[in-house]
């Protein structure tokens, strides 16, 4: 399907896309400006979740790396996690990182970890049911549990949403980024508070219907801590937690959306999705980060060159007419990776001091 002008969205959706901003559709023509940079988020010190997300390849990692560096010089603590199975925070930071948070080096407030998808088998299982009768059928039937656990649909959002109700219990740091997977998988990530808490509901409504049969099979199987009271106060206990994220994530003094695209037709198609995602989901997102843009060292670029810039011309002003009342950060493409400490510092302050071109000193 070929789309003549990027998607045929009429402007009156920024209304649809951001309910707030309802009542200033008619006043866009006369719309300020806002500032192109994240300035705004380390101003917003009401912040606790911040999620970083877009297309495969357009510099996820980079960016939330970079926020979270300039993030930790205004915080008391930073928490930076990455939700994709394909973690790249290690290799960004040149520092392994593990399920765990990690202190990054050089930085005594930022801490980084990488959500393991692996499930975990419960010490004290031992594959054998109550009254010794053989149900995982001893080690190999422990590896069988586990590859099965690990292969269910969607575990790698169960896991990462797992550490979200583990940091709303602690509430150890005081701003959280997401480093998040694609944007699909980030979708469904956001999508389980909602989900489980319809869930619940459910089993709520089911246990008062079933309760004194539930109590009695438990029984007979020996398992312990399952009875009707004890079942009741474990599921008002996490439906609690689950309203409490479900909260915060919906109010936009405490939870926002950096989305992350390039100046390119397929990755700003999917950015206007997800932005509209994000509404039907009721999160705030009103920053975009458009990075790789490329600024030619010299007035007569190679042909290559100039084919990108004007390429990227045509996109870069759709998005600045599409997201008039977005803070829409353009990031440069750098001679070399942002890779390490030191790169990630400097390509850092482009997010909060706005990159301009100098000829004489293009990084």
């Amino acid at each position: 399907i070929f789309f003549p002008y990027f998607f045929a969205i009429p402007h009156d959706t920024r209304a649809l896309r951001r309910p707030n901003a309802a009542m200033e559709v008619e006043e866009f023509d006369d719309f300020e400006a806002l500032e192109p940079s994240l300035k705004n988020i380390m101003d917003q010190e009401s912040l606790h979740w911040i999620f970083v997300g877009g297309k495969g390849g357009v510099g996820k990692t980079t960016t939330s790396c970079s926020l979270a560096i300039q993030l930790s010089k205004v915080r008391e603590s930073v928490l930076l996690i990455s939700t994709d199975p394909a973690h790249n925070l290690s290799d960004a930071f040149c520092q392994k990182f593990t399920k765990e948070p990690t202190k990054v080096d050089g930085y005594p407030n930022l801490f980084c970890m990488e959500v393991d998808p692996n499930v975990e088998i419960p010490e004290g299982v031992d594959g054998q049911m109550p009254g010794g009768a053989g149900a995982a059928g001893g080690p190999m039937g422990l590896g069988m549990l586990q590859e099965l656990a690990t292969s269910i649909p969607g575990i790698d959002e169960a896991m990462s949403f797992a550490e979200v109700l583990k940091l709303v219990k602690t509430m150890e740091y005081s701003c959280i980024v997401f480093d998040t997977a694609p944007t699909g998988h980030t979708l469904r990530l956001l999508s389980f508070p909602s989900v489980l808490q319809t869930g619940l509901d459910k089993l709520m409504q089911l246990k008062s219907s079933f309760g004194p049969m539930l109590s009695q099979a438990a029984s007979m199987m020996g398992v312990p801590g399952m009875g009707g009271d004890a079942l009741t106060e474990k599921l008002d206990s996490m439906k609690a937690i689950i309203e409490e994220v479900n909260t915060q994530f919906k109010d936009p003094d405490k939870t926002t959306f950096v989305c992350v695209c390039i100046a390119e037709f397929l990755s700003l198609y999917e950015t206007e999705r997800l932005v509209q995602e994000l509404s039907g989901y009721e999160i705030d997102t009103h920053n975009i980060v458009v990075n790789q843009i490329l600024y030619p060292e010299n007035e007569k670029p190679c042909g290559l060159c100039s084919a990108r810039v004007n390429m990227q011309r045509k996109y870069l002003d759709q998005i600045d007419d599409l997201y008039v009342d977005f803070n829409v950060t353009k990031m440069p493409l750098l001679t070399k990776e942002v890779r390490g400490r030191g790169e990630l510092e400097k390509f850092s302050k482009f997010l909060v001091d706005p990159y301009v071109p100098d000829k004489a000193s293009n990084p």
